[in-house]
């Protein structure tokens, strides 16, 4: 028996969502497999049952629990798996604040600023407690952040064309709900209707997330056709996430734009910092462009910086 049909044995045994470590503790026991000594037998099975699926064979299938582990299982025992139930179970069990990882929500905004900066898209973090007024509602109006993306409007040609042109075809503004994971199709639901309601005034809006269940996917994408909210998959590496699926363009809404500038400081700042860079003299542009960025997120500067930052804040480094 190879290596990859013991794995197959052992999960076909074992009938239920399993670590790779259990598969390899189900291999020893049963001497399916005669691991040789001075090798890494643990790490070798998580590789493989990794390769399962990045080969996209069907046999093998995972979920994706709350500090970066994997649990595999064979894909004809689906029906029999309460998939929902079993991440709702382990949900609750890591609790709202922290997961099992130890991090919070907000922990991720940096991971995201770096990547986005990396597409050369200014952040901000929009802090929900700042906004005046007692409106139980209005936290689905408020992004967990902003982004903007501008054309090159630094020489002298660029601002003289810019007269000709309409100023909001000039830059787009994105809105981005970010969430530590999504694990249930009633946690896609909540989350991505949020993200709905979040972005309606942007041109863009993107559901951002660290961990999503592979068994989602073909829900997010018929989400993502229906309502046109984009989604990225956020990872430890910031210049390792991506886009899932692309968010479609919409028109700026204006009056609600004029209200989250009413009731929020933070996002009034960062539109009052667009008008001024799409406004602002040749002569004074790098000076106002400066000060936007320091008012943006900060972002990492090199890879050192996130690894360090991962370990401090226990963000799992997914492999």
């Amino acid at each position: 028996m190879t290596i990859k049909e013991a794995i197959l044995k052992s999960l076909d045994d074992l009938k239920e969502p399993s670590s790779h470590k259990m598969v390899y503790q189900h291999i020893v026991k049963n001497q399916y497999y005669d691991f040789k000594k001075g090798k890494t037998p643990e790490a070798t099975i998580s590789a493989l049952l990794g390769d399962f699926i990045r080969a996209n064979d069907t046999r093998v299938k995972r979920i994706k629990q709350s500090g970066g582990i994997y649990l595999y299982y064979l894909s004809k025992y689906e029906q029999e798996i309460d998939i929902d139930g079993f991440q709702q179970t382990e949900a609750k069990q890591n609790g709202n604040k922290k997961n099992g990882s130890g991090f919070f929500e907000r922990d991720l905004h940096k991971l995201l600023s770096s990547y986005l900066k990396n597409q050369n898209i200014y952040s901000k973090t929009i802090f929900h407690e700042r906004s005046t007024g007692s409106d139980k509602n209005q936290k689905w109006i408020h992004p967990d952040m902003v982004g903007i993306k501008f054309l090159n409007l630094s020489s002298k040609t660029n601002q003289n064309f810019l007269k000709l042109l309409n100023k909001a075809d000039t830059f787009k503004i994105t809105s981005y709900e970010i969430k530590k994971e999504i694990s249930t199709d009633y946690e896609l639901k909540e989350a991505y209707f949020q993200a709905v309601s979040n972005s309606s005034w942007a041109n863009y809006g993107y559901l951002v997330a660290f961990e999503i269940s592979d068994n989602l996917l073909d829900e997010i994408e018929r989400l993502n056709q229906s309502f046109g909210i984009g989604v990225i998959e956020l990872n430890a590496n910031p210049y390792r996430s991506k886009i899932l699926y692309q968010s479609k363009l919409k028109e700026l809404d204006f009056k609600t734009i004029d209200k989250l500038c009413l009731i929020n400081e933070d996002f009034r700042t960062f539109i009052e910092y667009i008008e001024k860079i799409l406004s602002v003299d040749d002569r004074f542009y790098n000076s106002v462009e400066k000060e936007f960025s320091a008012f943006c997120d900060k972002y990492f500067e090199n890879d050192s910086e996130f690894e360090k930052y991962c370990v401090e804040k226990n963000i799992p480094v997914n492999n």
